[in-house]
């Protein structure tokens, strides 16, 4: 049993004796496709910064500006690998702060989304993409079983972090085979919920 396989083990023992599913706090990120990359580095590689928690996703080395009609975001990690289309997340609150009125959404879900600018020093890009990514949840299909649910379920799920237990409705369900237990929620929801560094989340079985 290689380290990944281990630590997945254990996530779903812990799933299975708890219910609890670990937290990750989505900071601003954007996505892109091989041909927008090239754009705002050309002649560069996406090189790998950190791996995700989801296998074969990660952090970038590479930052982009993200610019709206009263400000701009600066260093802005792409995550990798490269997408079929190119996209911007951000929390609504600092979305707000530079003048672009993000809506919630899923991943790819971009029909009718404004458009943002994306700057390096080297390129300029005008993508039609930017949300406030939707509250998640990636999981095993052995997961999905376990847990009782299926692709696009809406679940709640209480957060129960010291001095405050948030409970979040409406909260997607993604089971995949290639994906790890984890949900997913933005820096708004983790401070409204005060998020620390081992939150985990529980689903509500009602």
């Amino acid at each position: 049993m290689n380290e990944e396989e281990l630590r997945q083990l254990i996530r779903k023992i812990i799933a299975e004796e708890s219910n609890t599913i670990p937290l990750g706090v989505s900071n601003h990120h954007i996505h892109l496709t091989k041909e927008d990359f090239e754009i705002l580095f050309p002649g560069q590689e996406l090189t790998v910064k950190a791996p995700l928690k989801q296998p074969g996703q990660f952090a970038s080395n590479q930052t982009v500006t993200v610019v709206g009609t009263r400000g701009e975001i600066e260093r802005v990690r792409i995550l990798g690998p490269f997408r079929s289309h190119s996209q911007v997340e951000l929390a609504r609150s600092e979305a707000r702060r530079i003048g672009v009125d993000v809506p919630i959404r899923m991943s790819g879900d971009l029909v009718g989304t404004p458009s943002i600018t994306v700057k390096t020093a080297a390129g300029q890009i005008e993508i039609q993409g930017a949300i406030a990514a939707k509250r998640h949840i990636h999981m095993s299909m052995e997961d999905a079983a376990f847990f009782g649910v299926k692709k696009g379920d809406a679940v709640k799920v209480a957060i129960e972090s010291e001095q405050r237990k948030t409970i979040y409705d409406d909260v997607i369900v993604r089971p995949d085979p290639a994906f790890v237990l984890e949900m997913h929620i933005d820096t708004d929801e983790a401070n409204a919920a005060n998020v620390a560094k081992n939150t985990v989340a529980r689903l509500i079985k009602e």
